[in-house]
């Protein structure tokens, strides 16, 4: 009789749950992160940790006050270190920390929580931080001269000057190699395609992200730019155009957001051949020379219509979840 009354207990959904919590998952995205994270700082010296610091601080204190106010804590699930982490590593290592620190706020108190929180933002708090830097502060936010930071009483030469996509669009010669390892100048996590690749198949291997969206982006955008770029299908050319800007760091960690990306599989790959379209769009007709974050946030703004078209037609209806008359 018991287990009769366990069976028709009614709950509501989700229905079909997984062993994998929300702290967990954030925890993996994390340690993703730290072959980024930790090539940033051998890079670019001392004043990477705190510019990474600033940005984790003030994005874990913004979030712990707004749940004060709301009687409610979730610092606990650690999404609020992987948007100061993921922000940091979107930011030139020479930018004002009390701007990082402006940043972090802006993507956990008005992108993430006004929302309702995690899982109700409608766009990736990191890049939301990031585009509002860039819309307030473009000069900092493009200011990748090469400075000397001393910190600790030891001087580090910051290794930055022009990035490689702002040589290649001016029509400059650029060493793709430097770019898969790390040796140029850029923001702090997006140098190294290697150490960012070892990330992402960390990802893989435990199930956390799947290729359908950084497959789709970074073939479309292969396809678009080999068409429009100018040089056809120069592999060199691609290769620096893959390696640089921030496309592998957009691809694989951000992209592939749970919560700002589409549910449904051909939504997926629709969301991913679409981020390609826009930032080959940006990067080779617009004025700048990168495009991944406004590509995403626009991106993330069409994942409830691209749901809308692609979500399977349930048995015994219509398209568009009519049931068939008799």
């Amino acid at each position: 009789m018991n287990e009769r009354k366990n069976m028709l207990h009614v709950s509501s959904n989700p229905h079909i749950r997984s062993a994998s919590s929300t702290s967990g998952i954030m925890m993996a995205v994390v340690l993703s992160l730290l072959p980024a994270a930790g090539y940033g700082i051998y890079h670019f010296g001392p004043r990477a940790i705190a510019v990474i610091g600033v940005t984790v601080a003030a994005a874990v204190i913004t979030e712990w006050l707004f749940g004060l106010c709301r009687k409610k804590t979730t610092i606990t699930d650690l999404s609020a270190v992987v948007t100061g982490l993921l922000l940091a590593l979107n930011l030139p290592v020479g930018l004002p920390l009390w701007m990082a620190g402006l940043g972090a706020v802006f993507a956990i108190l008005v992108a993430k929580m006004l929302f309702g929180g995690l899982g109700q933002n409608f766009m990736n708090p990191a890049l939301a931080g990031r585009c509002f830097l860039l819309i307030s502060f473009p000069k900092q936010m493009a200011d990748f001269t090469t400075e000397a930071v001393r910190l600790g009483g030891l001087s580090w030469d910051a290794c930055t000057g022009a990035t490689p996509l702002a040589a290649l669009k001016a029509g400059e010669s650029v060493n793709v190699m430097d770019m898969i390892v790390g040796r140029t100048g850029g923001t702090i996590g997006e140098t190294s395609v290697i150490a960012l690749a070892a990330g992402a198949c960390f990802l893989l291997l435990l199930g956390i992200i799947d290729l359908k969206v950084p497959g789709s982006y970074l073939i479309s955008f292969i396809i678009f730019t080999g068409i429009f770029g100018g040089r056809g299908f120069d592999p060199v050319y691609l290769a620096a155009q893959l390696s640089g800007g921030g496309l592998m760091l957009g691809a694989f960690f951000m992209a592939t957001d749970y919560v700002t990306r589409p549910v449904t599989p051909k939504g997926q790959y629709l969301f991913g051949i679409f981020l390609g379209i826009m930032t080959g769009i940006f990067r080779i007709f617009g004025p700048g020379a990168e495009g991944v974050s406004y590509a995403i946030i626009l991106g993330n703004l069409l994942v409830p219509l691209i749901e809308k078209v692609t979500v399977p037609t349930a048995f015994g209806c219509r398209k568009g979840g009519k049931p068939y008359e008799k």
